[in-house]
């Protein structure tokens, strides 16, 4: 294989697909990324058996041919060479030169043929969904899943539930719930659990252009996203999600409308006093026309007021400021809705108006 490429496009390329390197494996080809020449186009693949990203990065071809090259020692050659074309050339032991400027490198690779293939995800099932809004669904959702010793594996992911002309991506972590749906056309419905780890990546190489668009294509056991010159695939996770439309779906009779930043400000202040404390909640007075958030510990305390509208009674109930804060941080309008039902209820976290997120977050019993 012989190729000749800008600097600057792969070492994008490289960048792209190395989050597929496997970190800890007994199969040195997984620490490898695939250079491919074929058809005058070249190509980098990354798989470590879950997670894989095969990228098209532009250059000029002289020879065909592949060849798997540790990515550590690849991406660090690559990022300290100059800013100047670099060609790339393996011969028939699959040792390989790199040569840009006055610098040369000869580092030895593995056969490309040895190099596990992408599964192959051809189906009838597929969606096209916009590039920057799914990558907001997964920032504003995937702080919630849970953690990968937490012994519910369906759980460190995050279902995407297509039904009724919305997809919703919903994460729970079983303290908490986030939920943000977009509209979607067609009338399939269908629900998949796709890995905390591949939405990370994904969120990563995802455009913010408004006009990018994605093509989603995914069987029983795998999910691929297609992105221009890029392709992503993750196996998906098995087992039973949980029934979140029950938990979100639930009756409350207390409504508090406050603004986002000003209640964001209020219990960031007051968690302050709180992190003293090991799981100490911050509590919440709710009144006719203010909500009083106190914090008591060892450390201190704090007292903080802020003014909402409310319909219906008010009550005395506490919870874990993260999970609050995090949902807030998240949401992008001025004033939110609060719902409640009682002081050891969960409470929901939604729009003033239209139901595109929600964050159900369960409360702490006072002492």
């Amino acid at each position: 294989m012989n190729i000749i490429c800008n600097k600057s496009s792969l070492l994008k390329g490289v960048g792209t697909v190395i989050r597929a390197v496997s970190q800890k494996t007994t199969m040195p080809i997984l620490q490898c990324i695939l250079l491919k020449a074929e058809n005058q186009e070249f190509s980098l693949t990354a798989n470590d058996l879950e997670l894989g990203i095969h990228c098209v990065s532009e250059a000029v071809v002289k020879k065909e041919g592949s060849v798997a090259v540790n990515a550590k020692i690849f991406s660090e050659i690559i990022r300290r060479l100059p800013d100047d074309e670099i060609s790339i050339d393996s011969d028939e032991q699959d040792n390989i030169t790199i040569s840009c400027g006055k610098s040369k490198f000869n580092i030895p690779g593995q056969k490309g043929n040895d190099f596990p293939l992408l599964p192959e995800v051809k189906s009838e099932n597929q969606m096209v969904l916009p590039q920057n809004e799914f990558r907001q669904m997964i920032q504003k959702t995937i702080f919630s899943i849970a953690q990968e010793d937490s012994g519910r594996p369906v759980l460190t992911g995050e279902l995407i539930d297509v039904r009724d002309g919305y997809l919703y991506l919903v994460a729970v972590d079983g303290f908490r719930i986030s939920m943000q749906r977009t509209d979607i056309s067609g009338e399939n419905s269908f629900k998949m659990t796709v890995p905390g780890k591949a939405l990370n990546e994904l969120n990563k190489i995802l455009s913010s252009e408004e006009d990018d668009l994605m093509t989603v294509t995914f069987t029983g056991r795998h999910i691929l996203f297609k992105l221009d010159q890029t392709v992503l695939v993750s196996r998906l996770l098995e087992g039973e999600f949980l029934n979140y439309e029950r938990n979100l779906g639930m009756s409350f009779s207390t409504r508090a409308y406050v603004n986002k930043k000003e209640l964001l400000d209020s219990i960031d202040r007051a968690a302050l006093i709180s992190k003293e404390g090991k799981n100490s909640p911050v509590r919440f007075d709710i009144r006719q026309d203010r909500m009083i958030i106190t914090s008591n510990t060892e450390a201190g305390s704090a007292y903080e007021e802020v003014a909402i509208r409310l319909e219906g009674e008010g009550m005395v109930t506490a919870f874990n400021p993260k999970y609050y804060m995090d949902a807030l941080r998240a949401i992008d309008d001025d004033t939110v809705c609060i719902l409640y039902s009682s002081s050891l209820s969960p409470c929901i976290i939604q729009g003033a108006q239209g139901e595109n997120y929600k964050y159900f977050i369960l409360p702490i019993r006072l002492n």
